[in-house]
């Protein structure tokens, strides 16, 4: 979830080819790779191979590694393409997404449509066939998830969308877990619980920043109905939670002392950036100097390290 560069020009003003108008081939490939959103997946996949190193405590087949892997993306892609079918039209509104390519008419939505569906048949019968069924049905419920209950019914309805919504991105984690044993553990529930209570402090920020996007459009994310003060003390609240669901692999013996100090240090760094984040809202900072959006970049990094200790842990036990 990165905020994309956009040209500076009124919100709302597409630039859509006339009709029959010129479509490069090589520009068309790179609109139809933008419709998965590649640098969400890249967030999904950190959270995805690492736990396949946990659940086999050392080196998963790499074969299963690069099948999951090349699964994950195309479910995942598949999902942010019927996304950007059900929202084209307050991407149109938003200059965070005014790029986008059903926006700018590089691709049209009936080609998205086709696209997205085609992803999400393609990659259950991928996962199903190359990895095992529980993984691909994993997969399937979590583009559901995302396109059905996040985008279709929360997005637009309710300031919690992001909370409940967030639940397909914590899939990835079981995604992992499965391919590897065929099964589910209480690690990867962990996992996924922390997953779950990191993307709320984690959009947040990014939602603060952005909020007049989305007051534009009516989509009632958190920080447009609510104050800076609100906001920043909800942040507060999950980053504590998220940093003690973190730290319950090690008692439960599904990690060390490498995981656990990894977790500490950078957990205790996320809590002070928190904290820091609430005290300029309680004071009243705005604009630049809130700083939100050092939070936001800090979870990215926050959750990077945090899964290769998963990775790494076992090889030091």
């Amino acid at each position: 979830m990165c905020v994309t560069a956009v040209e500076s020009r009124p919100a709302g003003v597409a630039l859509t080819p006339s009709p029959g108008g010129h479509r490069p081939f090589g520009a068309r490939i790179k609109a139809f790779v933008a419709l998965t959103k590649p640098r969400i997946i890249e967030l999904l996949l950190i959270t995805t191979v690492p736990v396949m190193f946990l659940a086999a405590q050392g080196v998963p087949d790499l074969w299963l590694v690069l099948t999951t892997t090349i699964g994950g993306y195309l479910s995942a892609g598949g999902a942010n393409a019927l996304n950007m079918y059900i929202d084209r039209d307050i991407d149109a509104l938003m200059d965070r997404t005014s790029q986008r390519p059903l926006v700018t008419g590089m691709v049209s939505p009936v080609e998205c449509l086709v696209f997205g569906i085609s992803l999400a048949v393609v990659s259950t019968v991928w996962f199903g066939l190359l990895v095992n069924w529980l993984s691909a049905a994993l997969a399937l419920g979590a583009l559901l998830f995302y396109v059905v209950v996040y985008t279709m019914l929360l997005k637009r309805r309710t300031s919690q969308n992001i909370v409940w919504g967030g639940i397909a991105g914590c899939m990835p984690v079981l995604i992992g877990w499965s391919a590897v044993t065929d099964s589910l553990s209480w690690a990867a529930v962990v996992l996924f619980a922390v997953i779950f209570f990191w993307t709320p402090p984690h959009y947040w920020p990014l939602s603060m920043k952005v909020k007049e996007d989305y007051a534009r459009v009516g989509v009632p994310m958190l920080p447009v109905i609510a104050t800076n003060q609100v906001v920043a003390r909800q942040i507060v609240i999950y980053s504590w939670v998220m940093v003690a669901v973190s730290l319950l692999l090690t008692p439960l013996g599904y990690t060390g002392w490498f995981y656990t100090t990894v977790a500490v240090l950078t957990g205790g760094f996320w809590l002070w950036e928190a904290h820091g984040l609430k005290t300029r809202a309680s004071s009243g900072v705005t604009g630049a100097k809130l700083k939100e959006m050092r939070l936001f970049h800090w979870s990215i990094t926050y959750v990077s390290l945090l899964f290769v200790a998963v990775a790494v842990d076992p090889f030091l036990r």
